[in-house]
């Protein structure tokens, strides 16, 4: 497989992996409130060593094929961030320097490498690339997030590939142990007569390359992880340890490190590249509260089977059926209001006294009302009902989110709040909803305990 084969499928591989992370967060979103209740960002610094060959074997331009373990090795360090999108899968920018070292006992002949006027016509022994730059764009995949055992991952190991860019500049010397007459890249020994791409000018070399990694990371405390790293370079160049002919492969080398990692955002929230899916779902189903909300749903249920059965019959004709009928045996031809007695002049509508009703307090992201404010909707339906008089509801939220998504989240939750009152039996031009959103917080939203009351809905006149 050519370069550019390997460049095609790595972009495919990332473009894909993002959109399957995309879809699989939007259904995640659902059900655990998405990735803002995570730590989702981080910063990384590195160090190690680098050796002129790769696992997958081969040789390099310098004419050697190197074992893992026989290569002299120089630094290399860099910095890294990352966007996690998954508990599996985030975006790193990694930006790395430093230097590649290789050398050839038999040493280069005139044939394989070009000696420059004035030097020696014997061939080199070893050559130092210095690396100016190398920028690249990684897809970082997690292995075994998922764990059925403890509640949160310590280790977790990974996989990258990515697409980057990088300058160089290799500098060729006849002993190989890096000593001896030089031939320097940046020396501006004129045009070469073998590699007419490799012109000896004053400027490094560019060129791309494909980094591919294996990895592991070891949970330090809930900021800090160690990383251990070997990544392999596929580089488009065929010159990087200097001007060679007759050289068919690109070459390629590797860099061996250990870093750590930094997770930023804030201390209330988990890190989302060690989450353990299968904790958070666990919790979810067995959230005690959850489950007197789906008890009391089944109550309600069995409630309003028993309600529709009583809603078929109507004893005295009038339009309302006997569940709801306060005036019943209504003589034939009556005009009835909604309660089934006869309609009287319009009188003036009473008021509540909405300032003994307390507000209706909502979870995260949830317009789903809690089995505590049911008895005081209950008592709201009971006196909407006897005095006849209007309430307006408003829904409000805390700032988590966007103005817009908590505009919609705070007419939601007001909406549920009119949806069991009209169940209950008031009438829907009764209640009003409005939405103040972010915007008319009763506590303040630096503290989890304001923002819990921020998260309510209030009864207004």
């Amino acid at each position: 497989m050519n370069y550019s084969t390997i460049k095609k499928a790595v972009t495919c591989s990332l473009i894909a992996a993002l959109g399957f992370t995309g879809a699989a967060q939007a259904q995640d979103a659902k059900v655990f409130g998405g990735r803002s209740q995570y730590r989702t960002w981080s910063i990384g610094v590195n160090g190690g060593i680098t050796s002129p060959n790769v696992l997958t074997g081969g040789s390099n331009a310098f004419g050697r094929k190197v074992g893992l373990f026989e290569a002299p090795v120089k630094e290399y360090y860099g910095i890294n961030v990352r966007k996690q999108f998954s508990s599996w899968f985030g975006l790193q920018l990694d930006a790395n320097r430093g230097r590649i070292f290789t050398h050839n006992e038999d040493g280069l002949t005139e044939s394989v490498a070009w000696a420059p006027q004035g030097v020696p016509t014997d061939g080199y022994q070893s050559a130092q690339t210095d690396v100016q730059y190398a920028v690249s764009l990684n897809g970082v995949f997690q292995f075994a997030t998922i764990d059925f055992l403890r509640r949160e991952n310590s280790v977790n190991f990974y996989a990258s590939v990515g697409f980057g860019l990088m300058a160089f500049n290799p500098v060729l010397y006849t002993n190989n142990d890096g000593t001896g007459t030089e031939w320097n890249n940046k020396g501006n020994w004129g045009e070469d007569p073998f590699n007419r791409d490799f012109q000896g000018d004053k400027d490094y070399q560019k060129t791309s390359f494909i980094p591919v990694g294996l990895g592991v990371k070891f949970k330090l405390s809930d900021r800090v992880a160690l990383d251990l790293g070997y990544t392999m370079n596929f580089t488009d160049a065929k010159a990087l340890f200097g001007p060679v002919v007759n050289r068919t492969a690109n070459d390629k080398f590797s860099y061996t490190h250990a870093g750590l990692e930094f997770s930023l955002g804030s201390k209330d929230k988990q890190d989302l590249n060690w989450t353990n899916p299968v904790a958070t779902l666990y919790d979810e189903l067995k959230d005690p509260e959850l489950r007197n909300e789906v008890d009391a749903l089944k109550q309600r249920v069995s409630a309003l089977e028993s309600t529709v059965q009583a809603l078929s019959t109507d004893s005295d004709g009038d339009g309302v059926a006997d569940k709801f009928d306060k005036c019943p045996n209504t003589p034939a031809g009556t005009q009835v209001d909604g309660s089934g007695c006869p309609i009287k002049f319009p009188e003036p509508k009473a008021e509540l006294s909405t300032g003994s009703y307390s507000n209706i307090q909502f979870e995260f992201d949830s317009s789903v009302l809690k089995t505590s404010s049911y008895p005081t909707l209950d008592q709201v339906s009971a006196d909407l009902r006897a005095s006849g008089a209007t309430l307006t509801l408003e829904g409000n939220a805390s700032e988590e989110g966007t103005e817009d998504y908590n505009y919609q989240l705070g007419l939601d939750r007001a909406n549920s709040v009119k949806n069991y009152l009209v169940n209950s039996g008031v009438a829907a031009s009764q209640v009003n909803v409005v939405s103040n959103g972010e915007l008319k917080p009763v506590a303040s939203n630096a503290t989890e305990e304001g923002r819990q009351l921020n998260r309510n809905v209030q009864f207004k006149k």
